[in-house]
């Protein structure tokens, strides 16, 4: 079985760049300590809608056809990964501006301003150099893929979005209960999976990109998410 465009899969993946051979990120733990990569995430085979907008545009056409269980590799040019640079997404921005929102800027370090997130390359008197362009904009990358699994059923598929959307180290998947009947899913979420530490923008947005991959890729109209709470026995002296 061949993957197909609208198909769920679990795919493991080695990103590098070509140039220099650096791994920018990885789902393999042993690749994240051996190549030195720090970075704070739960390793494991991503699940992803393949030409559902989770992959950049050269991977979502790399899977197509893969087998489950098939590695492949491939190199991506800008066009089909970050992008080509753009000097327009190089701003002189006034220190004042930093000021203002009790920011001490140092070359390096990321900011996000107005919803774009960029990085300080160079601080001149009162103006500070930002680039806005992806970190990986204009590099030539390399990757590593596995299609770990095609997944077929219809509430796998549900959890995978769940799993997708919501940090592993936060949730337990096997205790996210879905009924799907008649067109709808119904998403049980027990306490420890509610999320209570996030923003509640956070949450209503993971739910409603989780709700909105749902309907355009399976054969489901209503998504329901439910917040299950279970009294918790005394114990006895």
């Amino acid at each position: 079985m061949a993957v197909k465009k609208g198909d769920f899969i679990r795919l493991d993946f080695t990103g590098r760049v070509k140039e220099t051979g650096e791994v920018f990120d990885t789902t393999i733990e042993d690749v994240a300590k051996e190549s030195g990569l720090k970075i704070k995430k739960t390793f494991g085979p991503v699940p992803v809608i393949v030409g559902g907008g989770h992959l950049i545009k050269g991977l979502d056409e790399a899977v197509l056809g893969m087998e489950e269980g098939e590695e492949k590799h491939v190199e991506l040019e800008p066009e089909d990964a970050f992008g080509k640079r753009d000097p327009k997404l190089i701003q002189l921005i006034p220190m004042i501006e930093f000021k203002r929102q009790g920011i001490k800027p140092r070359v390096g370090m990321s900011i996000t301003m107005e919803g774009h997130e960029g990085r300080i390359q160079s601080i001149d008197g009162g103006r500070v150099r930002v680039d806005f362009n992806h970190e990986l904009a204009g590099k030539t990358l390399e990757y590593d893929l596995k299609v770990k699994e095609i997944i077929k059923d219809d509430k796998e598929k549900v959890k995978s979005m769940i799993q997708l959307y919501y940090p592993l180290d936060k949730i337990n998947l096997d205790k996210i209960q879905v009924e799907i009947e008649d067109g709808a899913a119904k998403i049980y979420m027990d306490e420890l999976s509610r999320f209570d530490n996030r923003p509640y923008m956070d949450v209503t947005l993971s739910k409603f990109r989780i709700a909105r991959d749902i309907w355009e890729n399976m054969d489901i109209k209503k998504v329901e998410f439910v917040d299950v709470f279970t009294k918790k026995e005394e114990k006895e002296d």
